[in-house]
């Protein structure tokens, strides 16, 4: 296209532009140019629009010139490149928040720039300059994702009011996305309930690591609440506002957990009736939570290994590799470092899964958050089922303290919302749960049958066991309390008979 038809962008026409077509470049509207000409920019200060960083592109560097004197006197950082892919090479390591490009550019089209200005910069906004000719182009350009575009010769006024409206715009939404963070950040660990000293830990630990990229292996028993943590250490990540996908290794058989991980291609095996994307490869860009991976087998193990190291699959029946971009979060109730010395799990997919560990404690390790717990799930307890909210009576309570939970929350939940609907009043009382919880109170030691002064031993031993009531049966936590040694403490509870 000759310059007749963008314009002729000559030093001429560019730095001598009459008014009616760019206004006055001159000294004094350029170095001293009026707020009704260039807008007030003491209110882009204000806004903080003013530090905005901006990329001209233009093969006429008298143009670029023009645009970098007009737009550094509106306060922006100004920028000048007059090649589309000298552009992208310095985008790479200096993001800006608006990029200005022409269309007919000489080794790389404008069309072209803004396809890979997407794909490498998505949050960048473009804006198309072109003549009235190539509206045609532009309108393509629009489509492949610029915000806007501008007809040579410019106006001005226009091009500063569109400057303006697409960085307040961009504001806006860089604001929206930092709340909605916090409100995911707040909200996803806030769903893992605890306020003991053991949580709070565990809670700083998970918002440390999760604007990391890093793969993160989840130990934990069943019930213990490692969906929960691996869906905050998305939700809390720069991987938010993609994909959130996990399978269960030990719910799939083999040959299905494979289709369902890599996916597969028509008629690689019988009922493969047509091509399938694997989660994997739908967990692009976001974050895949592989649960019980102690159950995987050795030839998942293998695939496994090669998409974490490689970032690459291979769908069942294919020879095409396909690239992902996930972060990998796995979880396990078993032993793996047992499973490795064993010969049962993979030492190398092991190391590459173990990168960050967190360990979630049992239940009976944090006996302190169990009436929070409790006053949770009663809360949600009652909202799905439409009754009003029971209370839990004293009695009740300690057997819910004394209890081991080998199941953990998952087993603590279910419990109480049995005896929550069938309880015959409005407070739940210990006669409301199994037998198994209430054989489990502890046997008190009394003094009854003891002379009027009794021995130290037997002082002792009512002691210990007053204690480990008291610690809910937590044997670290109790020698702590009684100033003794842990292995002290289990030599006393053999001697006296306190296993229970």
């Amino acid at each position: 296209m000759s310059k007749a038809q963008v314009g002729d962008t000559s030093k001429a026409d560019v730095s001598g532009m009459s008014k009616a077509q760019v206004g006055d470049t001159s000294k004094a509207h350029v170095s001293g140019t009026s707020k009704s000409q260039v807008g007030d920019t003491s209110k882009a200060d204000v806004n903080g629009m003013s530090k905005a960083r901006i990329l001209v592109v233009d093969d006429e560097e008298n143009l670029c010139e023009f645009m970098r004197i007009m737009l550094s006197k509106e306060g922006y950082q100004v920028e000048t490149v007059q090649s589309a892919r000298d552009a992208l090479s310095q985008l790479e390591n200096n993001p800006v928040d608006l990029v200005f490009t022409d269309l007919m550019m000489p080794d790389m089209g404008g069309l072209e720039f803004i396809r890979q200005l997407r794909e490498s910069r998505p949050d960048t906004e473009c804006i198309v300059m072109t003549a009235y000719a190539s509206v045609d182009s532009a309108i393509e350009a629009l489509k492949l994702g610029a915000a806007d575009y501008i007809t040579k010769p410019f106006n001005l006024d226009e091009v500063k009011h569109t400057v303006r409206q697409l960085l307040s715009h961009r504001e806006v939404v860089a604001e929206n996305k930092r709340l909605h963070k916090q409100l995911a950040d707040h909200s996803s660990l806030d769903r893992f309930i605890g306020n003991s000293d053991t949580v709070v830990q565990l809670k700083e630990l998970v918002a440390r690591i999760a604007a990391t990229d890093s793969t993160v292996l989840i130990r934990g028993e069943s019930g213990t609440g490692k969906d929960l943590i691996a869906r905050a250490l998305h939700a809390m990540s720069s991987r938010a506002s993609g994909p959130f996908l996990s399978v269960n290794c030990a719910a799939l058989p083999d040959t299905l957990l494979e289709s369902e991980l890599f996916g597969h291609v028509k008629g690689s095996f019988t009922g493969a009736v047509r091509d399938k994307e694997g989660l994997l490869q739908a967990a692009d860009g976001g974050t895949f939570f592989l649960d019980e991976i102690g159950e995987a087998s050795p030839a998942i193990q293998v695939k496994l290994l090669k998409a974490l190291e490689e970032r690459i699959i291979t769908p069942v029946g294919s020879t095409q590799p396909t690239h992902v971009d996930v972060r990998l979060i796995a979880a396990t109730n078993v032993d793996l470092e047992g499973m490795v010395k064993e010969s049962r799990f993979r030492p190398d997919l092991y190391y590459r899964l173990n990168v960050i560990p967190i360990s979630l404690p049992p239940l009976r390790e944090r006996r302190d958050d169990i009436p929070m717990l409790v006053d949770h799930f009663r809360k949600q307890i009652a909202k799905r089922s439409g009754a009003a909210i029971k209370q839990i009576n004293q009695e009740a309570m300690q057997l819910l303290l004394a209890y081991t939970w080998p199941g953990n929350v998952r087993e603590l939940e279910h419990m109480l919302e049995r005896a929550v609907l069938f309880a015959k009043s409005n407070r739940v009382c210990a006669s409301d749960f199994p037998e198994k919880l209430r054989n489990n109170a502890p046997v008190p030691v009394t003094f009854d049958e003891c002379a009027s002064t009794p021995t130290m031993e037997t002082i002792e031993k009512a002691y210990i066991a007053w204690v480990l009531h008291q610690t809910g049966g937590q044997k670290a936590r109790a020698a702590s309390r009684l100033g003794i040694d842990s292995s002290t403490l289990y030599r006393k509870i053999d001697r006296y008979g306190l296993k229970r």
